[in-house]
């Protein structure tokens, strides 16, 4: 089970407010927009003014981004605006947005800068086998165990953590942290192939009845 599997009961949450932003004339992809554009902003902060405090902001950005990013999805499906720009902009913009938001980190942890830089490529290959999926024949593919909503929750806590101590920094814990991650991103490529692939069998097969 990920995070991305309570997707359903935020959603529910989330409702009310996409009503409201639907009546007012906000678009899916304007949502998406400003979602990418939020993380950029705080990302390019975060690089410029690298210090441990300032990462108190992760966790509420994070949240208001995944926020957004279900609320552009529900605009798109249940009031009919969906589009092909908007399926470019949504993955761009995911995939921008982590880079934006993670890559502060090798400032922070510079003594863990190849990790961090491998977890922001794995974690780009994950997304990439998600569309790759798709562009094959099987669905878009979500499978953990560490996907989009997961690395924001480990960031997140990563930075609440040096937020308020940020002495802890040069513990090795972090080191074994990022090592663990990139571990399981490993899986979640290799997983999110296989369970795509096993899907298009299944396709396979009963087309041959």
């Amino acid at each position: 089970m990920t995070i991305y599997d309570l997707k359903p009961k935020f959603q529910s949450l989330l409702r009310p407010i996409v009503q409201k932003l639907y009546d007012s004339n906000v678009t899916a992809n304007q949502v998406t927009v400003a979602a990418m554009l939020l993380s950029i902003i705080v990302g390019t902060l975060l690089l410029l003014f690298p210090y441990p405090q300032l990462f108190i902001l992760l966790p509420f950005i994070l949240f208001i981004r995944m926020a957004l990013n279900a609320i552009d999805g529900m605009l798109a499906r249940e009031h009919d605006q969906k589009s092909d720009l908007g399926a470019i902009l949504n993955e761009i913009g995911d995939v921008i947005s982590d880079i934006a938001l993670y890559l502060p980190f090798i400032l922070l942890f510079p003594h863990d800068f190849w990790l961090i830089l491998l977890i922001l490529v794995l974690a780009l290959f994950t997304e990439f086998i998600g569309v790759i999926a798709q562009a094959i024949g099987a669905s878009r593919r979500y499978d953990g165990p560490i996907g989009k909503s997961d690395r924001a929750f480990v960031f997140g806590a990563i930075g609440l953590i040096v937020s308020i101590f940020p002495q802890w920094i040069t513990s090795y814990w972090f080191t074994l942290i990022f090592i663990f991650l990139s571990l399981l991103l490993f899986y979640t490529c290799f997983n999110r192939i296989r369970r795509a692939l096993i899907e298009l069998n299944a396709k396979t097969d009963d087309h041959s009845y």
